[in-house]
């Protein structure tokens, strides 16, 4: 679904991501590790089209998609999330969720004056699948409350739950385990395969815990300094001299504290 050719992106004279090559498949959860720096958010930013690469090419569904902006990448199903989630904190759950559908009849006003009735109609559909989705994600006694005030790891159910609001083809996910306790991170690994299997979503998720990484992705791939080292299983990557010596700088003899 997603081919990445010899993407290379510059700050100055600061290689973020230096010549990374590497494909998604359709219909995988595909895990994105390496250390701290390793260019994995850049990377991200570049696909999803918040930074133009310096260069190389971005292809989806062989369609070149190269520095396309976000908006147009959206209307494609290819959709993102943050490391800290984006909520709009003064509205409720479901209004959050809500928001996400484009081309709504009451974002014109012309609609506000002579289409009121179908912007009731939609609205009734939206509440309807908002709370579909809530249901779907195991927090519909959140429904009512704002999002704002809600944990981090239920905003990042919420912002798992606005890529299903629209028909997403692939989601990247970037870190959805940082600040989650391991109940609710458990429940964010279950509806992501959930939705693979059962809506077809490929996932590409960047995350540091290899329990979490273990559980829900096949392939891995692991980056270092801007560069892809290597792709394979969790255990085939673990077992990577190049992946251990990114990690650890130590060699064989350290093998068994990767993932730790």
């Amino acid at each position: 679904m997603i081919v990445v050719d010899e993407i290379h992106k510059h700050f100055g004279g600061f290689r973020a991501v230096d010549g990374a090559s590497l494909s998604i498949e359709e219909g995988s959860i595909t895990g994105l590790i390496g250390p701290n720096g390793a260019g994995k958010t850049t990377l991200f930013n570049v696909i999803a089209g918040v930074l133009q690469p310096t260069s190389g090419r971005v292809t989806m569904a062989g369609d070149d998609i190269t520095g396309l902006p976000p908006h147009d990448l959206f209307h494609k199903g290819l959709l993102r999330t943050f490391q800290i989630a984006h909520e709009f904190s003064s509205m409720s759950c479901r209004e959050n969720l809500m928001m996400v559908p484009g081309n709504q009849s009451g974002e014109t006003l012309w609609n506000t004056w002579f289409g009121r009735k179908r912007i009731a109609d939609e609205e009734r559909a939206l509440r309807a699948k908002a709370d579909e989705v809530l249901e779907f994600l195991t927090i519909e006694h959140l429904a009512d409350h704002k999002a704002g005030q809600v944990s981090g790891g239920q905003k990042k159910l919420l912002e798992l739950g606005r890529t299903m609001m629209v028909d997403a083809r692939i989601v990247f996910l970037d870190e959805v385990g940082a600040g989650v306790n391991r109940t609710l991170l458990n429940t964010i690994g279950d509806a992501i395969l959930r939705l693979n299997k059962e809506r077809n979503y490929t996932f590409v998720v960047i995350e540091h815990d290899m329990d979490f990484i273990g559980k829900i992705c096949d392939p891995v791939i692991c980056m270092a300094e801007g560069k892809v080292l290597a792709q394979g299983t969790l255990d085939e990557i673990k077992a990577n001299e190049q992946v251990i010596e990114a990690y650890l700088g130590t060699g064989l003899k350290n093998k068994e504290q990767v993932g730790a």
